[in-house]
């Protein structure tokens, strides 16, 4: 990953630093899951989020570890990254739809 890292321009190394992955390779990840296809994007950025509070509730042995933490912050970014860019773009498509037929 480091020589990847070190070849990605700017705005790919701060996706990397905010999604823990670009939004090129999240795209990718999110309309290839068999639940997005299903279930749809809000329930794709749930499933997320149940898996920080996964992550959350493990013990660790009472040690609060920073990995967690940064690994937690990711995923919340990847789930609002979702809704950002598949339901707000779906509810404005319906919003248009909606409009149309006024």
């Amino acid at each position: 990953m480091t020589v990847r890292y070190n070849q990605m321009t700017e705005t790919q190394r701060r996706e990397v630093r905010c999604y823990g992955c670009t939004i090129e390779d999240m795209r990718e990840a999110v309309e290839e899951s068999l639940t997005y296809r299903i279930s749809g994007p809000v329930m794709y950025a749930m499933s997320l989020m149940s898996d920080c509070q996964e992550m959350l509730a493990s013990d660790n042995g009472g040690q609060y570890d920073m990995m967690v933490a940064e690994d937690v912050r990711q995923a919340l970014n990847r789930a609002k990254w979702i809704l950002s860019t598949y339901a707000m773009e779906n509810s404005r498509k319906g919003t248009e739809n909606l409009l149309r037929n006024v």
